[in-house]
């Protein structure tokens, strides 16, 4: 299992479907009628982020979700060498936000260094994009920062080849190694990813 498990459902069909008999109704004829419709549907149909605050004592974080989220856990080889991830998901119409949390052997820098390089590299290579970063402070619950990697990458995912753009932090600290992303067709507001990405926080 590779990390790909990570980012199996992204797609919201309910607005499709709405407007779908909206932009009918226009071609049929009834123009004004047709358009002000669309525009209840696609307003209807806009993001919504019901931000809540998930505390993980288990994978040793707190975040900032904007939907219920859902879980997975799953071994993954790094490598060579069989590590759990454990994967909390939150969608919000095309966009997935995910906190994945790899379990390590120890708590070695070379251990967390290939942990790294692996997540790195898995994103990456979900979009056929390079996989360039730059360093991220990390806050800590309890005060201060630990250093970790911020990258953005976009590309073509899937077996249709659809564009899909990928924001992530990548971190370790002790056993454990986190990535934290969103991916979707497009970023979300600004605002809504800084509340993501600054609200994770590591014990």
């Amino acid at each position: 299992m590779t990390i790909r498990l990570m980012f199996s459902a992204f797609h919201a069909r309910a607005c499709r479907s709405l407007t779908a008999p909206v932009r009918a109704l226009a071609a049929a004829g009834a123009p004004a009628l047709g358009a002000l419709a669309t525009a209840f549907a696609l307003a209807a149909c806009s993001p919504t982020y019901d931000w809540r605050t998930v505390s993980s004592n288990e994978n040793g974080y707190t975040v900032d979700l904007p939907a219920t989220p859902g879980k997975d856990e799953r071994s993954i080889d790094v490598n060579g060498t069989p590590m759990r991830m454990r994967v909390q998901t939150a969608e919000v119409a095309d966009d997935v936000f995910v906190v994945g949390t790899l379990e390590l052997p120890d708590a070695q820098p070379a251990t967390q260094q290939k942990a790294l390089d692996f997540l790195r590299a898995g994103l990456a290579r979900n979009v056929g994009a390079p996989a360039q970063a730059h360093a991220v402070a990390v806050p800590l619950a309890a005060g201060g920062s630990i250093e970790g990697m911020e990258m953005r990458m976009a590309g073509k995912a899937g077996a249709n080849g659809e564009a899909r753009t990928i924001h992530a932090r990548l971190v370790a600290k002790g056993a454990r190694a986190y990535q934290v992303a969103i991916v979707g067709r497009a970023e979300p507001p600004v605002e809504q990813a800084d509340q993501f990405f600054g609200s994770f926080k590591l014990y």
